[in-house]
């Protein structure tokens, strides 16, 4: 039962038709109500997909095809451009997007190829190499700020900018939980990736008033092609226990993540990094204190 405030007149339901004293008066909210299902399309949409030959990307191609976007379907692997794009209906495109001149024609041929402007770009390209501190060399640090960082801040200048022009936009790009917290192995992906989170927010903050959102998604394991070959059934059942959602995350959960942040949905989130891990990275991580072992 809700207590009744002295002065404080209520109507049916018990809800307050006057104020109680020193609270100023509150009118009904009449602010217009959208059509929250049109929210979740992307209906005359032309996005660009960077990394969509496989896992996370074939995905979130699907995720964004479905929901009525055209998409630009670019990865290194030209063969599997082509399948993701026939799978979706995309355009295929090639291109090492570690590059600048091939990130600035890709963006320049972009509108010709989809039939318009770009409205949006997702750049999930990325890749680890485990390596303890003690043995990393120049050539692998180096490695990895170009396969993590330097393909985000080329598609901030020039995917950025193309979205601009356009009328404004998401740019939104797949980090991992390596960037916010630490492990054995990780510490130049985790040092990329944690820059790529550094990014997110000055970019967020420089083209916001172009209309362009600016976020992120950090992973933790996800189960891609890639990962199952490294870890095996014994790893998949290590992490699944490690996650209080007892399971590790398929490629479909990092697209949906992504989708979120590209649809109107999220319209007013930018600078923000979605944690994307089951809970993993939430867990106190030391032995339980009190109960039974």
């Amino acid at each position: 039962m809700t207590a009744r405030g002295p002065g404080t007149a209520r109507g049916p339901g018990n809800v307050p038709t006057t104020p109680a004293p020193g609270y100023p008066a509150e009118g009904l909210d009449t602010s217009p109500v959208p059509d929250y299902a049109a929210l979740h399309r992307l209906d005359g949409r032309r996005l660009v997909l960077l990394g969509a030959g496989n896992g996370i990307g074939r995905q979130t191609a699907h995720a964004l095809a479905a929901a009525g976007a055209r998409v630009l379907c670019a990865d290194l692997d030209g063969e599997r451009a082509r399948a993701v794009a026939a799978e979706t209906g995309g355009v295929p495109y090639t291109a090492d997007v570690t590059r600048r001149a091939a990130v600035r024609t890709l963006f320049a041929q972009a509108p010709g190829l989809l039939g318009g402007p770009v409205g949006g770009v997702v750049d999930i390209v990325g890749m680890a190499r485990y390596t303890a501190l003690p043995d990393l060399d120049d050539a692998g640090w180096d490695w990895h700020f170009d396969v993590v960082l330097r393909h985000a801040w080329l598609t901030v200048q020039y995917g950025g900018e193309a979205v601009a022009a356009a009328g404004g936009g998401p740019l939104v790009f797949v980090a991992s939980v390596s960037g916010l917290t630490a492990a054995p192995l990780h510490a130049a992906y985790g040092a990329a990736k944690a820059g790529l989170l550094s990014l997110v927010r000055s970019a967020a903050v420089e083209l916001g008033p172009r209309g362009v959102r600016v976020n992120a998604v950090a992973p933790g394991v996800v189960w891609t092609p890639r990962v199952a070959a490294l870890l095996g059934s014994e790893g998949r059942r290590r992490n699944a226990e490690n996650a209080p959602l007892g399971r590790v995350a398929e490629t479909s959960d990092i697209a949906s993540a992504l989708y979120f942040l590209v649809s109107p949905l999220s319209s007013y989130v930018t600078g923000q990094t979605l944690v994307v891990d089951g809970g993993v990275a939430v867990k106190f991580p030391y032995p339980t204190i009190g109960g039974e072992e």
